[in-house]
């Protein structure tokens, strides 16, 4: 990604992480596609005017981003 994950600076964050691959797998998935629905929601809200509403969705676009990757590292076993 370029940036260090917020996320992984948190306990959750890590756990998600540390779930095994057959876990983490389907989860990244259902997140990417949770991004994509929720940047066309941003695109539409934004098309009617309604700001509130498009940055509502361009946040969980991006929080679900975030948990995405998130879930793409692996943290070590034995450790944070």
């Amino acid at each position: 990604m370029g940036y260090r994950n917020p996320l992984l600076q948190l306990d959750a964050g890590r756990a998600l992480a540390a779930l095994p691959a057959e876990q983490r797998v389907p989860l990244e998935r259902l997140l990417r596609e949770l991004r994509h629905q929720a940047n066309a929601e941003a695109e539409k809200a934004w098309a009617k005017r309604k700001g509130p509403m498009a940055a509502y969705w361009r946040a969980v676009s991006t929080y679900a981003r975030h948990t995405a990757h998130a879930l793409r590292q692996e943290v070590p076993h034995g450790g944070s």
